[in-house]
């Protein structure tokens, strides 16, 4: 049965993703200052949009969201790693991060690093070690391959080069959309494609749920820089105005702010033309696309 509301779907599966994050760093044999740094971020709070993803998929095919867990524990792995390294003085150089310090301002930049290696090679084994119940073999090495591109220098990796590369520089918005479809959209495409291939998804479905994924990706980050804008430090746990200051594209600097407001809704309602066609039980997810639309952190 579908719960009433997304508050409730959040809540159950927030916390079973919190107790399985905690449990999986908490079983490694590692210098337990490694293991601090690890979870000093994991637990820094956050959406967890990327793996409310996983678990609305596989709830929209009328299976057990419950499946999912260690995908969508392995995809915040991965998302935290990145942002760990996106705050190093090398990288961002940021000093906050959800209201926090960053992990290099607690732990010092060479632990901080290393935290960052730590969750992503955990990830995969967390895929690797799924049980026969929610996945088999043959999925988990399709859901392993998919990881691994959509995180490396084909995805995230290559969209995070692209960005630097971008700074000081005016881009098209046809490159401005290259670095976020991979810097940013590619994790939440596995997200949702790796929810579809636990469910037992027909090629159809994928090819739609990426069609969604696209559109989501793009007004996921549409919403980010226009909250670079409008946002506070308070509301986003992160220093604004940081895209002005590196002097990076925005998709407002492109194309103003109302145009870029408008380019969100564009974007918000292509994905729920997306999931209408389905024909899957997508309250959840149209609700979650909604959340990334007006989300104010």
């Amino acid at each position: 049965m579908h719960p009433v509301s997304l508050e409730s779907f959040t809540k159950k599966y927030k916390a079973l993703l919190e107790e399985r994050l905690r449990d999986a760093v908490g079983s490694l044999e590692t210098p337990e200052n490694l293991a601090k740094a690890m979870l000093y971020s994991l637990e820094a709070g956050g959406k967890r949009i990327r793996p409310l993803l996983v678990f609305a998929v596989i709830d929209a095919f009328g299976k057990d969201p419950i499946h999912g867990l260690e995908a969508a524990a392995a995809i915040e792995m991965v998302h935290t790693y990145s942002l760990i390294h996106d705050d190093l003085p090398s990288m961002d150089d940021d000093d906050l991060r959800r209201g926090k310090p960053t992990n290099h301002k607690v732990f010092g930049e060479a632990t901080a690093i290393l935290a960052g290696d730590a969750l992503l090679t955990l990830s995969f084994n967390m895929i690797a070690e799924m049980p026969e119940e929610s996945a088999s073999d043959k999925v988990k090495m399709s859901l392993v391959s998919r990881l691994s591109t959509a995180a490396g220098a084909a995805g995230m990796v290559g969209g995070q080069v692209a960005d630097m590369e971008g700074e000081h520089r005016e881009l098209t918005l046809e490159q401005l959309e290259y670095i976020h479809i991979h810097k940013t959209g590619k994790l939440l495409e596995y997200s949702i494609i790796a929810g579809a291939e636990i469910a037992g998804a027909t090629a159809v479905q994928k090819e739609i749920l990426v069609r969604f994924a696209y559109h989501l990706g793009l007004a996921f980050q549409i919403r980010d820089d226009i909250l670079d804008l409008e946002g506070t430090e308070e509301m986003i746990g992160k220093p604004v105005g940081s895209d002005t200051a590196n002097e990076k594209s925005t998709y407002p600097a492109l194309l103003g702010l109302d145009g870029a407001k408008q380019a969100l809704q564009d974007h918000l309602s292509s994905a729920k033309n997306a999931l209408a066609s389905t024909g899957l039980q997508v309250d959840i997810l149209t609700k979650i696309t909604d959340l990334i639309g007006l989300r104010n952190h």
